[in-house]
């Protein structure tokens, strides 16, 4: 099951890398276009793993007469549904810069303006931060603990 969340959460990794046409501007339709298809492709795995933990655990769920049987079956739907709630979270991003693809607005720092870069934005796609500004936020996060 860890391969399968694991495959789920790292959907968008299986795809060809945009290749800028010669002239070609930033975030032209073609290039929203592409990350708008990865963004819904990553989305789709993410939902599909949902789908198989909740008949994993329809169909799984046995009342062990064991105490240490259900003690870890208990844990391990846990686990579950914790890496669930954390691609809940993730869906919700997802679906944010997907709007934002439809808005024109994106692929640009959030703090600064400047273009994130299309090899950032395939690395991470619902990244808001050029690498810059990122880097600096985890900085601050590490001095001040936020």
């Amino acid at each position: 099951m860890a391969d399968t969340a694991q495959n789920a959460s790292e959907g968008f990794s299986n795809f060809t890398p945009y290749e800028m046409k010669k002239g070609e501007e930033y975030m032209s339709p073609e290039m929203l276009q592409h990350f708008k298809n990865l963004l819904l492709q990553w989305r789709q795995s993410l939902m599909e793993e949902v789908d198989r933990t909740m008949h994993h655990m329809q169909e799984d769920a046995a009342n062990y007469a064991d105490p240490s049987d259900r003690a870890s079956q208990e844990e391990e739907f846990s686990l579950e549904l914790r890496t669930r709630d954390r691609e809940r979270k993730l869906i919700k991003k997802i679906d944010k810069t997907i709007d934002n693809i439809d808005k024109d607005d994106y692929g640009f720092c959030e703090q600064c303006g400047v273009e994130i870069g299309i090899r950032r934005l395939e690395a991470r796609p619902t990244a808001t931060l050029c690498i810059d500004c990122k880097t600096l936020a985890e900085i601050r996060e590490r001095q001040t603990g936020i």
